[in-house]
Parts: C-alpha cells; structure tokens; sequence
C-alpha cells in the first residue's frame, strides 16, 4: 500500500477534492448535507478550522480551509467527517455493493477512499481556487449563473462584501436559497 506524502503546515490553507465512492449523486441530497453540516461543526470543535470556502456538487465537493497556527493536520480532520457522516448515513440505502479491498478496510461506499489537496500558495493562489470553487457549478452545466447554484458559500462571501452578486452570472433573485455553510 502506497505511503502518500502530504504537508501539514501549521496554519496552513489548503483546496481540497473530495469525491463520492463511484461519482453517486449524493453530495446534495438533504439528508447527506445534514449529515455533513453537522460533522462540519462536531469536528471543528475538537480540530478547528476557518472554511474560507466550500461548494458541494452532486458527486463531489470542493473547499479552502485555513488550518490553525499550531495545528496542520487536515487528513486527520477529513478522517473524522467522514466517519462521522458514514455513521450517521449508516442504514442509508446505497446500490453499490461494497469490494472486499473496502470492506477488509471498513470503508462506506460514500466516499472515494483519498482526497486531492493542493497548498494555497499567496494571495493570488487563494483568489484563483475561490473562484474555480464558485464557478464549479457553471462549469458543470448545473446553472447558468453562480448565485443560482444554492450548496455554496459563495452566498455568505455576497452577504460578506467579497463578491459582487452577479459575479460570471446573473443575478438570480430567488429568495428561497438553501446555504451551505456558515
């Protein structure tokens, strides 16, 4: 089995990748994202971190965390939501049966079993992967505008001053939006 290298900068801010186990669209779904709000918050008290930005797709999500000065272990962050969220998804009905490789290694079919990460660099670099994160759902054809996709925190950094609210879209004026962080 491979040993994967990652640096763990304390205080660091990373982009992350994370996929589900066979692309299934689930990352929307209300029930996961319920799961995984509050997995968000059990685990940020323990290990904390700054959500600088996060967009969930059906089968994937992406997010920038600021880790804190005296602490850069992300994998052990990721680690615990995802146990947390397969425990408390554990009698949801899933299709996909589960490889002996996973079951030998107690793992869910939510998740693909790795992570990308990629360090943010600078200021430039952080702006580069907030936009690429915001865009995502354009990029996929799932919206035409960026304040249309709903599981975003795009709509906190409106509500923040950081964009404009018809940033690369136009504006939707639906007031029934169903956030996705903070």
């Amino acid at each position: 089995m491979p040993n994967y290298r990652r640096p763990h900068l304390n205080g660091g801010c990373y982009f992350f990748t994370v996929t589900a186990y066979q692309r299934q669209n689930i990352f929307t779904e209300e029930l996961f994202r319920a799961s995984l709000r509050h997995a968000i918050t059990y685990v940020r008290k323990d290990k904390p971190f700054h959500i600088n930005a996060w967009v969930l797709l059906p089968d994937h999500l992406h997010c920038i965390w600021t880790l804190p000065e005296d602490n850069g272990d992300f994998s052990a962050r990721w680690s615990m939501i995802k146990r947390a969220v397969t425990k408390q998804l554990k009698n949801r009905s899933i299709a996909i049966p589960n490889t002996r490789s996973r079951g030998k290694r107690q793992e869910s079919t939510l998740w693909q079993r790795r992570f990308w990460e990629h360090q943010i660099r600078d200021d430039r670099d952080l702006k580069n992967h907030m936009d690429y994160c915001y865009w995502n759902p354009v990029k996929h054809g799932l919206v035409n505008g960026v304040n249309d996709w709903p599981y975003s925190t795009f709509h906190r950094d409106v509500k923040n001053g950081i964009y404009p609210e018809n940033w690369c879209g136009i504006p939707s004026h639906d007031d029934d939006k169903h956030n996705f962080g903070e």
